[in-house]
C-alpha cells in the first residue's frame, strides 16, 4: 500500500482565496461540528441497538475525498479508512458523479474495514463543482454469511462472512433506489434493521450537506474550499513539528494472535517496526506472519489505522485527518500476510485479531520513545453474538443478542490502568444497557462484575476487567459465536509488569454439561436453559510489582480488585483480615518484607520450570490459571488442561523480555 499523500494548501489557493486566523479557527471548530451533528443525526434516528451504542463513525472530507475532519466520539479503526473508502467512490464513478447521489460501500479490500461496516457517503456541490464528501459509517448487525452476527471463525475466505458492497450508488440524483438498498438488505437476517439504519446514514450526510450550504452561503465556496486544505495543513504542520521534537532512530518489536487454526498450535507474529527520521515517522509492518486461516487477519485499511491510532494515542491533542498521514508514513507490506491478507481472505474478526495487535504492538514502542506517557497492553476488544429464533413471538423472527463488555487498560505512567473502559478499538464505543438487550433478544443477563485480580500486577496495576454471564430464555433453532482472541497471547505487561487473565466462554459452567468453548468460535449450538459466562482481561502492569506500595494493595484489598492470595503472590504483600464486612484489613509489614525477599530470589526460576509439571500441578489443583500465566510462563488449552509446549516456548520468550528482564534483583 502506497504511503498516502494529499495536496497542499500553503498560501492562497489557486482562485486566490485566503484566509486570516480568526475565520481559519471558525470554519475549522465548523467541520468538527458538522461531523457532531452527523453524529447526533444517526443516533436519534438509527433501527439496530449496535449503532445506538455508537458503533459508527463520521467524517467530512474534501473532493479528492482526504479527511478534512473527524467527529469527537468517533471510532479508531473506523477513522483510518474513511478516507479510502471516499477514494474508492471517486475513483469507481469518475466522471458519473452527480447532485443528489449518494454511494455506499463495505469493501475491507478497497480499504474498509469489515463487511459489518457500511459507509454512506455523499458527494457535496457548490455552483455546480464537487467540493466536499459526507461520510456515515455504521456498524450494521449483519450482513448474512454462515451465520448470524456474520462472524464466522471458520471461513477462510469472504464467501461465507456477508454481503461485500464495492462502491455502489443508492441514491441516484435524489432519487432513492429502493430496489439496490433492499437486494442488500434482504440477503441479510435483519433487513428492517438494516434498511433503517442505511437510512439515517443517508440524513445524516444529509445534515452536513446543508451545513456546508450554510458556511458556503456565509463565507463563500472559496473560502471554505480553502479551509478544507488549510485544516489539513494545519494537523500536518502540527504533527512534523512533534515528531520533529523527538530523537531519531529505529523501534522493533511484536504482538501475537493467539493461533493459526490449520496449523500446528503456535502463536501468530505481527511485527512492526518504527522509524523517526527527522519530521517524519515510518511504520513498517511488512514482517509480519502470514495470512491464517481464520477471520482474525486484516486488510490493508485496518493495517494503516491500527498503524495511524497507534501514534494518535501518544499525540492525542492533535487533530487527525489528512494531514496526519503525511507525516506518517505506513507500509503494510505485501499482500497475503496476517495484516495484508488480500482478496479473498477472511477478515471480518479483524479488529479483534491483528488490528488490536498493531495499536499494543504501537504501544510498546511509543511507551519506549516517551515513557512519561507509558502504557502497557490493553484487553483484547470480543464480540459474543447468539442468534436465532425468538420464541417469545408467534412468528418466531430472527433474533441477534450482539454484546461487546469493556475491560481493562494497561497500568500507566504513574497510573494504575483504567478499570471497566472501552476497548482501543474506539473509545466512543458504549456498553450496551442490559435491559434494553433483555426487551429485544430472549437472553436473560445474570452477572456483569468486575473481576477481582484481573488486573495485570505491576508497580502501576493494569486496570480491572469484567465478567458478564447470561441464560438463554426463549430460544430455538440458535447458535453461539465469539469473536476475541489473546486466549492464549494473554494481555501483557512491560517494563517488569505482568500479564492479565485469558479470555475464553463458558457454557453451562459448574454443571455435568459443563463446556470451555475458547476464545474463538462460531455456530456452537444452544438452547433454552443454557447458561454462558466470558471475561474481559485487565490491563497489563507497568513496573515490578514487588516494588509497589503495600498501602496501594493494600486499597485494592479493600477496593475488592485484588484478593488476599493474590496479594501476597503477585506482589508479595501479605495482608491480614480484621474485619471484612467493614473492610477493614491491614498489612502485615514484617511478613510483607520477607515474602518480598523470598520471591525476589525464588521468581528468577520460575520461567525455567518444566511445563509439563507446571501443567500437572494445574490439572491437580495446586496452581491456577493466574500462576501458570504470570509466574510461570506455562500455556495450556483451558478446557481440556492440555500442555500448549510451542506455545508455552514463545510466550515464555516474551515473559521474560517484557518482564522478567526488569525485575529487580535480589
Amino acid at each position: 500500500m502506497a504511503p498516502v499523500t494529499t495536496p497542499r494548501h500553503d498560501g492562497p489557493s489557486a482562485d486566490g482565496a485566503t484566509l486570516d486566523p480568526v475565520t481559519f479557527e471558525v470554519l475549522k471548530n465548523s467541520f468538527v461540528t458538522l461531523v457532531d451533528e452527523m453524529a447526533e443525526q444517526i443516533l436519534r434516528t438509527c433501527h439496530s441497538f449496535v449503532i445506538y451504542a455508537r458503533d459508527f463513525s463520521c467524517a467530512l472530507c474534501d473532493a479528492e475525498g482526504n479527511t478534512i475532519m473527524q467527529g469527537s466520539q468517533d471510532i479508531a479503526v473506523h477513522v483510518g479508512t474513511l478516507h479510502l473508502k471516499a477514494k474508492a467512490v471517486l475513483e469507481d464513478f469518475a466522471g458519473d458523479i452527480n447532485e443528489g447521489d449518494v454511494f455506499a460501500v463495505n469493501d475491507p479490500y478497497r480499504g474498509g474495514t469489515h463487511f459489518s461496516d457500511v459507509s454512506v457517503i455523499r458527494p457535496i456541490f457548490a455552483d455546480g463543482e464537487l467540493v466536499a464528501m459526507a461520510q456515515a459509517n455504521g456498524h450494521w448487525a449483519d450482513m448474512g454469511g454462515s451465520v448470524p452476527g456474520s462472524f464466522d471463525v471458520s471461513a477462510t475466505d469472504h464467501f461465507g462472512e456477508g454481503v461485500r458492497i464495492p462502491p455502489i450508488r443508492i441514491v441516484d440524483r435524489g432519487v432513492v433506489r429502493h430496489d439496490v438498498i433492499g437486494l442488500v438488505a434482504h440477503n441479510t437476517r435483519a433487513p428492517g434493521d438494516i434498511i433503517g439504519d442505511c437510512h439515517a446514514q443517508i440524513e445524516a450526510t444529509r445534515v452536513a450537506e446543508q451545513e456546508v450550504f450554510r458556511l458556503v452561503d456565509k463565507y463563500g465556496s472559496r473560502t471554505v474550499t480553502t479551509a478544507f486544505g488549510a485544516v489539513q495543513d494545519y494537523v500536518e504542520r502540527l504533527t512534523r513539528a512533534r515528531i520533529a521534537a523527538l530523537p531519531d532512530g529505529v523501534w522493533e518489536t511484536e504482538d501475537h494472535l493467539d493461533l493459526d487454526p490449520g496449523k500446528e498450535e503456535g502463536l501468530v507474529a505481527v511485527r512492526l517496526k518504527m522509524t523517526i527520521e527527522g519530521d517524519e515517522i515510518s511504520y513498517d509492518l511488512s514482517g509480519s506472519d502470514p495470512a491464517i486461516s481464520s477471520f482474525l487477519n486484516s486488510g490493508s485499511g485496518v493495517a494503516f489505522s491500527g498503524a495511524i491510532a497507534s501514534a494518535k494515542t501518544f499525540l492525542p491533542d492533535i487533530p487527525l485527518n489528512s494531514g496526519f498521514y503525511r507525516a506518517v508514513k505506513v507500509d503494510v507490506g505485501p499482500e497475503g500476510t496476517v495484516v495484508n491478507a488480500g482478496w479473498p481472505n477472511a477478515v471480518t474478526g479483524c479488529v479483534s485479531g491483528a488490528y488490536e495487535k498493531i495499536m499494543s504492538a504501537g504501544f510498546e514502542l511509543w511507551s519506549q520513545l516517551m515513557p512519561e506517557r507509558a502504557l502497557a497492553c490493553c484487553f483484547n476488544l470480543e464480540y459474543l453474538l447468539v442468534g436465532g429464533r425468538d420464541a417469545r413471538r408467534d412468528d418466531r423472527p430472527f433474533f441477534m443478542w450482539y454484546d461487546w463488555m469493556a475491560g481493562g487498560w494497561g497500568g500507566r505512567h504513574g497510573k494504575d490502568g483504567q478499570n471497566a473502559t472501552s476497548p482501543v478499538f474506539g473509545v466512543g464505543l458504549a456498553v450496551q444497557p442490559l435491559e434494553g438487550q433483555e426487551r429485544l433478544t430472549p437472553v436473560l443477563t445474570s452477572v456483569h462484575e468486575i473481576i477481582p485480580d484481573s488486573g495485570g500486577p505491576g508497580r502501576h496495576r493494569g486496570g480491572c476487567g469484567v465478567r458478564k454471564g447470561g441464560t438463554l430464555t426463549d430460544v430455538e433453532h440458535s447458535v453461539m459465536s465469539y469473536c476475541c482472541d489473546r486466549g492464549r497471547a494473554v494481555t501483557w505487561g512491560i517494563g517488569g509488569g505482568m500479564p492479565s487473565l485469558p479470555h475464553g466462554v463458558w457454557l453451562n459452567r459448574g454443571t455435568d454439561r459443563e463446556r470451555y468453548l475458547g476464545a474463538n468460535f462460531s455456530g456452537v449450538a444452544v438452547e433454552r436453559g443454557d447458561r454462558f459466562e466470558r471475561p474481559s482481561a485487565g490491563g497489563g502492569g507497568l513496573g515490578d510489582p514487588l516494588l509497589r506500595d503495600p498501602a496501594e494493595v493494600l486499597e485494592d484489598v479493600i477496593d475488592g480488585y485484588v484478593t488476599l492470595r493474590r496479594a501476597e503472590r503477585d506482589y508479595g504483600v501479605v495482608v491480614r483480615e480484621i474485619d471484612a464486612e467493614l473492610s477493614q484489613y491491614e498489612v502485615d509489614a514484617q511478613a510483607t518484607e520477607r515474602v518480598r525477599a523470598e520471591q525476589r530470589i525464588e521468581r528468577v526460576d520460575w520461567l525455567d520450570e518444566d511445563p509439563e509439571e507446571v501443567a500437572t500441578r494445574f490439572r491437580n489443583g495446586e496452581l491456577d490459571v493466574m500462576d501458570l500465566v504470570r509466574r510461570h510462563g506455562v500455556i495450556l488449552d483451558w478446557g481440556s488442561g492440555e500442555l500448549l509446549p510451542r506455545t508455552t516456548e514463545q510466550y515464555r520468550s516474551l515473559l521474560r523480555r517484557r518482564s522478567a528482564a526488569q525485575w529487580t534483583a535480589p
